[in-house]
């Protein structure tokens, strides 16, 4: 079994019931995100953890597709939905990368807490801008660690390797911001939620349209 796989499936449980870090700032992102959402909206979100967010956006949108690669968050989610009696968010163990077919397909993209986890964000990043409709929105709430934490990028290959921490990618905010615009993304809203976690909505911009004359 993959190690990242076996690492997340190991603290799935631990991490369903873990608390909120920072549940004023977990909030505002909710009520931000929803002012964008339509009742009408497709809704894919990569590395959904235990479902938390995409149940909570699901009564503002018409279908939400939640994707994790951990067999044991999915099962999570599942009882989750099953408990709350919704049925338009569709879970299922799977990464972005799986998605060969839905090119131009969903209006909103959301990936919380998983840029920073990924081997390749740019690639990541590129996929949601693939993933999106013409206006479709990117939203995203990523750890950027520089300044001081960058002292643990020598050690977390270890810590990773022995399974006590899941893998960790170090970059700062304002190269977060750039992997965007480099997609084709337009930043339409960003907020430092704390000192090392920003949250962005970026934009897919439609093509320009013919004018006759």
């Amino acid at each position: 079994m993959n190690r990242k796989i076996k690492f997340w499936n190991k603290v799935a449980n631990k991490y369903a019931k873990s608390p909120v870090a920072d549940q004023a700032s977990y909030e505002k992102k909710l009520q931000i995100t929803q002012n964008y959402l339509q009742p009408e909206m497709e809704v894919l979100e990569i590395g959904c953890g235990t479902g938390t967010t995409a149940l909570i956006h699901a009564p503002f949108v018409q279908r939400i597709h939640a994707l994790d690669f951990s067999e044991t968050m999915i099962e999570i989610c599942k009882e989750k939905a099953k408990s709350l009696s919704i049925e338009n968010v569709f879970f299922e163990c799977k990464d972005i990368e799986s998605l060969s077919k839905e090119k131009n397909h969903y209006d909103v993209v959301m990936a919380h807490s998983v840029l920073h986890l990924v081997d390749d964000k740019q690639s990541t990043i590129d996929k949601a801008y693939e993933l999106l409709k013409p206006g479709g929105i990117f939203v995203s709430s990523t750890v950027c660690l520089t300044g001081f934490y960058v002292v643990l990028k020598s050690v977390w290959p270890v810590m990773y390797w022995l399974g006590i921490f899941p893998s960790l990618r170090f970059f700062s905010s304002q190269a977060l911001i750039d992997a965007h615009i480099s997609s084709g993304f337009t930043i339409d809203y960003q907020w430092q939620a704390s000192s090392n976690s920003l949250f962005l909505i970026a934009k897919k911009n439609k093509p320009p349209q013919n004018i006759l004359q």
